[in-house]
């Protein structure tokens, strides 16, 4: 991403609000194995702004600020948000890892009638995380089949 210009670029890319940034930069580089592409410090040091890669997906993770009213979800698991998170690893390392990082789990790893492999976590900060992939297609039929 680094010298591309977004100008004329349609995207959209999630901002998670949390009370300490740098946690979730580091949860999220220990989980997804993210790239940081920018931060901007705070002069006390903290993280005010990072922008993560995460395979061809982009993520910015903000601290909260006076000046925004978005503030962290609470760490309940009742986000209005959920982010669906479709990877190319394995869901259950990726969940595992997770968990090894401080995630709690909402649903466990299972395989979904339409074909999805996914579980549920609540991170530390209190965003919610659909992990899934897609092991192998299945027909429309087989997805409506009860």
């Amino acid at each position: 991403m680094a010298g591309k210009s977004v100008k004329n670029a349609e995207y959209m890319i999630p901002m998670l609000v949390c009370r300490d940034a740098a946690s979730e930069v580091d949860f999220c580089r220990r989980t997804f194995g993210a790239i940081e592409l920018s931060r901007r410090p705070a002069e006390d040091g903290s993280v005010v702004h990072s922008t993560l890669a995460i395979g061809s997906a982009m993520v910015m993770i903000h601290g909260e600020v006076d000046v925004l009213l978005s503030r962290s979800p609470h760490p309940d698991g009742s986000s209005p948000v959920v982010i669906y998170a479709y990877i190319q690893d394995d869901v259950d390392a990726v969940i595992a890892r997770a968990v090894a990082a401080g995630a709690s789990i909402q649903t466990p790893v299972m395989d979904l009638p339409w074909g999805d492999r996914m579980g549920r976590i609540m991170d530390p900060a209190g965003h919610v995380w659909n992990v899934a992939n897609r092991p192998e297609d299945i027909s429309p039929k087989e997805s409506h089949a009860d």
